[in-house]
């Protein structure tokens, strides 16, 4: 017998046909001797439907307010499953992130776990029943509803693992596992058997959708056992862990995020303090930067290139341009039809000329790059928005074929 935790996204609960194979799924795993607790997402578009209600009322809501109504998507998605496997005759119980002591800061809208309460879980357990929890939401010190932002139901799953020691967390989706590039835009995308943590961190930090990266980075800090599999397909996942079997490919993955903007800022003072000026007033309004570029100085200035979120770009450019006497710059120039491509490979670290194949391949594609970005594991270039999906296709097709 094993302790198991299994994760359902919101397309794989969708709708009553997809809950009950769900149901099936959680079914097997409880009949076969495993105690199980099953962390679901809100219903398909509920979550984005909640949001357009909210807009309806008050385009202006607190953050607090936005997180009772958004942690309501979770609510009915436990509550029916719980229906369905009564109905089989199961015993079950379905909990909300509150009721299991999911405690959090109080950054709503994206808030961060600091501790999970296992008690009323192992309980429930005890007396042989299956556990659905709502995933995506918490409680702070207040005794405020919490939610940890979009992909946080992956977060609840992997706490829940980690604190009550877990054999195995499964992450189940809309697709088989973890794949060299997005299938559903390389056909030839291959399914990998397995991944390390720090290959999934970059490509889940990257865009890639598959999984929240604050789940990865809790999965590898507490050596969690997770997989990815497929809740429409019985087959296999991706496995990911702290070590892989060696294989010859230097290149895991290939990412795509289109949640971008660059900001330019030109004719910057070259003197120093400068660039401390610039990112702590980012940092003020918590602004997180991913990739920075700053020229060499011609004449007594130099241009400071940075990206960030489209979400943040607004106000990123009204912070800066509020402070431009200050800074010291002449212009600034921004954009969001850009996007971001990136390769990941824990083989690349030990690899020379795996860069300059990527930048070959955009170039017999005539794909312009705007901005490069590397790590000993992971190279992003930025190029326009509408070349994205084009790139991907042809690093992909650069290091596995077509």
């Amino acid at each position: 017998m094993a302790f198991i935790v299994q994760k359902f996204g919101g397309s794989s609960v969708a709708n009553a046909e997809r809950i009950w194979r769900v149901a099936g799924i959680i079914a097997e795993t409880y009949s076969e001797g495993n105690d199980v607790v099953v962390v679901l997402s809100a219903q398909g578009d509920t979550t984005d439907e909640l949001i357009e209600k909210a807009a309806e009322i008050n385009p202006h809501a607190s953050k607090r307010e936005m997180d009772v109504l958004l942690s309501t998507g979770e609510q009915i998605s436990i509550a029916l499953m719980a229906m369905a496997l009564e109905k089989m005759g199961l015993p079950v119980i379905s909990l909300t992130g509150w009721q299991i002591g999911m405690l959090t800061n109080s950054d709503y809208g994206n808030a961060r776990i600091k501790k999970v309460s296992c008690d009323r879980i192992r309980n429930e357990l005890d007396k042989r029943r299956i556990v659905i929890v709502a995933g995506f939401q918490g409680i702070n010190k207040y005794d405020d509803i919490t939610t940890l932002g979009r992909g946080g139901s992956d977060t609840t799953a992997v706490a829940i693992a980690a604190a009550m020691n877990a054999d195995l967390c499964q992450i189940y989706t809309d697709v088989e596992g973890v794949f060299t590039a997005d299938p559903r835009k390389v056909p030839n995308a291959r399914k990998l058997e397995e991944i390390t943590y720090d290959e999934m961190l970059e490509l889940a930090s990257l865009g890639a959708k598959v999984l929240h990266n604050r789940s990865v980075e809790m999965a590898k800090r507490y050596n969690v056992n997770l997989e990815v599999l497929s809740s429409f397909v019985r087959a296999p996942g991706t496995k990911v862990k702290e070590v892989v079997k060696l294989e010859q490919t230097k290149i895991s993955g290939i990412a795509k995020d289109t949640n971008v903007a660059r900001i330019a800022l030109i004719g910057v003072k070259d003197e120093p303090g400068v660039a401390f000026k610039v990112f702590r007033e980012l940092a003020r309004h918590k602004i997180n930067v991913d990739i920075i570029l700053q020229s060499i100085g011609h004449g007594d200035t130099q241009d400071i290139s940075f990206t960030v979120a489209k979400s943040d770009m607004a106000q990123a450019v009204q912070s800066l341009q509020e402070q431009q006497e200050v800074i010291g710059f002449k212009e600034l120039s921004v954009t969001d039809k850009i996007a971001k491509v990136s390769m990941v490979g824990a083989g690349m670290v030990n690899s020379s000329g795996v860069a300059a194949l990527m930048f070959e391949a955009l170039y017999a594609a005539k794909i312009n790059i705007h901005m490069i970005s590397t790590s000993e594991i992971k190279v992003s270039v930025l190029v326009d928005e509408s070349e994205a999906d084009r790139a991907v296709q042809a690093v992909h097709a650069k290091f596995f074929g077509n």
